[in-house]
């Protein structure tokens, strides 16, 4: 039986060190505030959201709730991200995505000063992840990631990691982000051929695919850490699933993180981080 390395306790050390750096903060007479732009009421975004408000409540971070309208002007659109780039009071930008069609997802994706941009969407933060320069942040759940293998004292130097799926939201990121630490790094997608088998070998194998349960006993080995960022709902189970089959994967594998509970709790506290992170860069 694996191990089961929960989110919990993970985004409950981070948030404690974001109230550390927000009486830091407020000690220099800043409050870290965070700006979330909703266009529309997708239920996905408003329940989002409000994860994230509490998350920054609880840390004392303020937040600022920008709602525009389904079928905002463009101008309009572009110019409330040119007044939140240029207020002082807002350290952070969280923006919805997808967008609605008719707007421009990179030039918006990019529009964001890469300064505020603690989701870690634009170029600036990513050419930042991808050459070790602190330019912007890294993408939350790439950094979740990490934070996981961190807090549960997982060396990764030297480690055989696989990364399945190479999106720049987690795939590629945290391919650049293990690197750092010194781990080797393959990256496998819809393209690579013996999948099965070059998982197998991993020290740590990271599951970033967006594919329910398409990871099982065969993909896995007994000394292996497995990391799985998926989820989706599962019609057949009605319920929350992870890429990983759990019942499947987790008798065999040594360490599993699990959906839900695992890296999703995670991933918004280490918002909640960069919108104080973002703010202590101001005060340096």
């Amino acid at each position: 039986m694996a191990e089961v390395y929960k989110g919990k306790p993970v985004a409950d050390a981070i948030m404690e060190r974001c109230r550390m750096d927000v009486a830091k903060l407020k000690e220099h007479g800043i409050t870290p505030a965070l700006a979330i732009v909703r266009v529309g009421e997708k239920k996905d975004d408003i329940s989002y959201e409000k994860g994230a408000m509490k998350r920054c409540e609880a840390a004392g971070v303020a937040v600022r709730n920008v709602v525009l309208k389904e079928d905002i002007e463009k101008e309009e659109f572009y110019h409330t991200l040119d007044e939140l780039n240029e207020d002082s009071s807002i350290h952070g930008i969280l923006m919805f995505r997808p967008l609605p069609k008719y707007l421009d997802k990179e030039k918006a994706a990019d529009y964001i000063v890469p300064a505020k941009d603690i989701d870690g969407g634009t170029i600036g933060s990513l050419g930042g992840v991808f050459t070790d320069r602190t330019i912007g942040f890294t993408p939350c759940t790439a950094q979740a990631v990490m934070e996981v293998l961190s807090y549960y004292n997982i060396d990764v130097t030297g480690k055989n990691v696989v990364v399945i799926g190479r999106s720049l939201v987690i795939g590629k990121p945290v391919a650049m982000l293990l690197m750092k630490e010194n781990a080797t790094v393959t990256i496998c997608h819809t393209r690579t051929k013996n999948m099965k088998d070059i998982a197998k070998q991993a020290d740590i194998l990271v599951c970033s695919a967006g594919r329910p349960e398409m990871i099982n006993e065969e993909y896995v080995n007994e000394n292996q850490i497995v990391i799985d960022v998926g989820i989706s709902w599962s019609e057949a189970k009605n319920k929350i699933c992870g890429d990983c089959d759990f019942e499947k994967v987790e008798p065999v594998v040594k360490a599993i993180t699990p959906v839900p509970g695992g890296l999703g709790s995670v991933t918004t506290a280490v918002l909640v981080s960069h919108v104080c992170e973002a703010a202590m860069r101001t005060v340096k």
